[in-house]
């Protein structure tokens, strides 16, 4: 059995795949760009004519995991109905990551946050839901960022 990874997340962008790339390969360890390619110059269509030259794909890996983000303009945008699991080992990196990546309070729920590019992300403690507590599930529900001793506390 081989270690390939065969399923790419493509991210679609308007015109910031390229930030979003840098900025994800900063805030997780062991990240970086692989490749880009751009539009090319002639023969595009008259809608993406303003896209000539410019950035259209970066693939990159975040923590060993393949992703792809594109520059596709206005006809997609992110939301909440997929998102990105970040398991943290401890409250310090809860921390590490909301604050990177939280950038729209309005979007915060249970450990759910959306960042400054519309991405969601759930930044969680390494636990199982099915092992909580009903009081624990309970405290769950009501947080935004998790907060581990007050998870512990409701047991």
């Amino acid at each position: 059995m081989s270690n390939i990874q065969t399923i790419t997340p493509c991210l679609w962008f308007n015109t910031q795949a390229e930030q979003a790339a840098e900025y994800y390969c900063q805030v997780f360890k062991n990240s970086r760009i692989i490749a880009k390619t751009h539009y090319p110059t002639e023969g595009l269509e008259d809608f993406q004519k303003e896209f000539a030259g410019k950035v259209l794909t970066v693939q990159f890996v975040l923590n060993g995991q393949t992703f792809m983000a594109l520059n596709g303009g206005l006809a997609f945008t992110p939301n909440e109905a997929v998102s990105f699991m970040v398991d943290c080992k401890d409250q310090t990196e809860i921390d590490y990551y909301w604050e990177k990546l939280s950038h729209v309070p309005e979007s915060e729920q249970c450990g759910w946050c959306k960042d400054k590019f519309g991405i969601s992300w759930q930044v969680t403690p390494e636990l199982r839901m099915a092992e909580l507590t009903q009081r624990q599930f309970s405290a769950f529900m009501r947080m935004k960022k998790i907060d581990i001793a007050e998870l512990e506390a409701a047991k």
